[in-house]
Formats: C-alpha cells, structure tokens, sequence
C-alpha cells in the first residue's frame, strides 16, 4: 500500500479517535435537559395534586395511538427516502459517480449510528465510500459537511417564513430570525467567494481535503439542496401539527411552521434522546409542560427508532459492501 493509501486510511479513521470531552458533552446536555424537564413538568403535577408518572400517563391514554401511527410512519419513510437523494446528489457532484440503489442500504444502516449522533452516522457512508471507490475519507466527510451547511440555511430560511408569516403569533425572541437569516446570507455571500477564489485566491489552507466540495460548489447546488429537503418540512409542518392536536394543544400550521424549523435544528445538537428538542417544546408552550414533554418524547424517538429499524432492515448488505472485502488501492 502506498503512501496516499496510508493517509486517507488515517483519514476515515480519524473521526472516531474523538476526545474526551466530546464523549462526554452529548450526556452533559442531556441530564441538563432532563433535568429542565423533570422540574418543569413535577411542578404542574404537584399544582394539580398528582403524582409526576400518572400525571403523565394521563397524557398518554388520550391519544389514539393508531391514527398517530399512520400518520408518522410514511412521514419518517419518506423523509429517509429524500435524505437518501440529498446525501447521493452530493456525492455524485463532488467525490464519485455512485446509483441511487448503492448508497440505499448505507444510508439506512447509518441511521442506527444515529440513534447516539447523526453526525457520527455520516462517517460510515465515509467508510463506505473508501472502500468502494478509494475515495479519501476527508474529501466525503467534506461532501457531508456541505449536507449540514444546507441544513443550517434551510432550517433558517424555513424558520424565517415561519416567523414573518405568524409574527404576532411568536414570543419576541423568535422575531430576532429574520435577522440571524439576512446575517447567514451575508456570511454566506463571503464564504462562497473566498471558496471559490474570488476573495484571497493564495489562502494555503482552502486547498485542504475538508474543503473540497466547498471548492468545486457552485450556487446553484446550495440551493438545490434546500429546494430538495423542502418537500420534507411541508410535510413535518402538517403531520406535527395534526399530532400534537392529538395531545391535546391546538396550534395552527403556520405557528407550526415558525417554531419546527427551530425544534428541528436543536434536535441535531449533540445528545441521546434528542433532548434539546423535547426542552424547546416545552419552552414554546409552556402551559402544557407534560403534553408537551409526552409528544417530543414520543415524536423524536419515533423518527430515530423507526428509522434505525429501516437500517436493520438494510444492515445485513451494508455490512457486506462495507466490510465484506478487502479497501480497494486508492487513486492517484
């Protein structure tokens, strides 16, 4: 194996060497929220004269478990399915030619990584990739990048529609996100320009692997990126909205569409549980402490569960186009 080999080998192993305070941070968010939780929704329990577990079942006996069911299962099926194409698009554009059909059953095997991370989930497409086609792990972790990237501008974008739409309807801290979105724009002006060239063309460290597929993006692609995961939050905006009526708090689809772009970007932050998001519902609706800590609960573990099981369905193969034989030399 030749010296390039050796690099980019080191390359895809290196996400997991993380240090210990990344180990670490994810928990220390997650009892910080569920502490946050465990205080807010105790409390109503206690003003009510009931003990915290069956103040929270009853909760949980007046949804009609069924018709939730129905709802979110083609919902999480889809959202895997136009994932899928994003994360091929990418890599098509910047690292290898690659069907659909191929990147399927890694993709939904990384949702089981996800389960703890979803960025963590990322890194066996990586993996993949390396062995498959000799790409260097860097040059995919760079095209994964970019997915996140988009999402950050998607999620700002869709939460900025929300909020311009229901501006009345939002506490006033939510009405700083027209602004947090014209200064993403700025900054993003800026950064294509430098990644294109067009601003310090002679910076040695643009030229690094991480930043490959920032080097050969174009505008256009972006966009398209947000355009493609759109679909996905028309569809969480009606199915979240319809589900959380069936736990009993009304909320319009355009309230839902201002506060969900939001939930769903702390929902990537790093912690089991999506514990971030569940603490942001019950922040936005505050007189509804363990509705709404019962529907993040059910809503974010449902998604990641059932998409970890769509993964098990897939595992079997992707184990085998991962590890079933022997990397492949790297390109020159």
């Amino acid at each position: 194996m030749n010296e390039t080999t050796d690099t980019e080998s080191s390359e895809v192993k290196s996400p997991t060497q993380r240090p210990l305070w990344q180990k670490v941070l994810p928990w220390v968010i997650t009892i910080g929220c569920f502490t946050f939780l465990y205080t807010r929704v105790n409390s109503a329990a206690a003003a009510q004269d009931s003990a915290l577990i069956p103040y929270l079942m009853q909760v949980f006996e007046r949804v009609s478990w069924w018709r939730w069911l129905a709802m979110m299962a083609p919902y999480t099926l889809f959202f895997f399915l136009l994932d899928t194409l994003i994360i091929w698009k990418v890599i098509n554009w910047f690292n290898v030619k690659i069907s659909y059909l191929n990147i399927l059953p890694v993709r939904a095997s990384a949702f089981i990584l996800s389960l703890v991370n979803e960025q963590v989930g990322k890194g066996a497409i990586a993996l993949y990739l390396h062995r498959r086609d000799g790409v260097p792990g860097w040059e995919v972790g760079s095209s994964m990048l970019f997915v996140m990237f988009c999402e950050f501008y998607y999620l700002t974008t869709w939460a900025t529609v929300g909020v311009l739409l229901e501006w009345e309807s939002f506490p006033a801290i939510f009405h700083a996100i027209p602004w947090i979105a014209l200064v993403a724009a700025i900054v993003f002006v800026f950064f294509h320009l430098f990644f294109s060239g067009r601003i310090a063309p002679r910076a040695a460290w643009r030229e690094r692997a991480i930043f490959h597929a920032f080097r050969r993006a174009q505008a256009w692609q972006y966009l398209a990126v947000i355009l493609l995961r759109s679909p996905v939050m028309l569809a969480a905006v009606v199915i979240y909205t319809l589900a959380l009526r069936m736990f009993g708090v009304e909320v319009s689809f355009g309230e839902m569409l201002g506060y969900l772009p939001v939930i769903l970007f702390g929902a990537v932050m790093p912690g089991p549980m999506r514990s971030v998001a569940i603490v942001l519902w019950v922040t936005l609706f505050p007189d509804n402490p363990a509705e709404m800590t019962a529907f993040g609960l059910v809503q974010h573990n449902f998604f990641i569960f059932f998409n970890a099981s769509i993964g098990l369905f897939f595992l079997k193969k992707a184990n085998r186009e991962l590890f079933g034989g022997p990397s492949p030399q790297s390109h020159s």
